[in-house]
């Protein structure tokens, strides 16, 4: 089920986003780094912002999805599993919600600036890599910048997938 983030949840979806960085085993040098850039605000949820969980039985978030559109683009600020929701489809379902908004908000294409190990599941989402950015936490180190054309997926949303 997806549905709106809510105020009382953010402590729990930032503990969500933390575990979920960690499994990918980086050290805690780089994660005492991280957790600085890995927030919710309470204005993130009460201001409109495009803010989901992913939740299943008894309503416990399992994933998170933060999309902001500018004018025809639309970004992934934040898309989060946690660990014991992956690969259960909870990113697959996020990803579709974010086409899906992006398409109703007639934006053309979506950019994320992913971590180099959730690379792999965007390009199986139709992303691909156009670049690269500095990465907002660890100095020096660079993401890959990736793109979702929306003309190029099937109009229902991530078609063959």
């Amino acid at each position: 089920m997806i549905r709106p983030a809510r105020l009382e949840e953010l402590g729990a979806l930032t503990d969500l986003m933390h575990r979920s960085k960690a499994h990918w085993g980086y050290d805690e040098d780089f994660m005492t780094a991280a957790r600085a850039v890995l927030q919710l605000s309470p204005q993130d949820v009460t201001t409109g912002q495009l803010v989901v969980v992913a939740s299943a039985e008894k309503d416990v978030p399992l994933g998170l999805c933060k999309l902001e559109i500018e004018g025809r683009i639309a970004y992934i600020d934040k898309l989060f599993v946690a660990p014991e929701g992956m690969g259960k489809g909870v990113g697959r379902d996020l990803m579709i919600w974010a086409i899906n908004s992006a398409r109703t908000a007639r934006a053309t294409h979506i950019e994320i600036e992913a971590d180099p190990d959730a690379a792999p599941f965007y390009e199986r989402m139709g992303a691909r890599e156009i670049g690269r950015v500095p990465s907002e936490a660890i100095a020096g180190r660079t993401l890959p910048l990736m793109r979702i054309d929306l003309s190029d997926l099937a109009a229902g949303g991530l078609g063959s997938i």
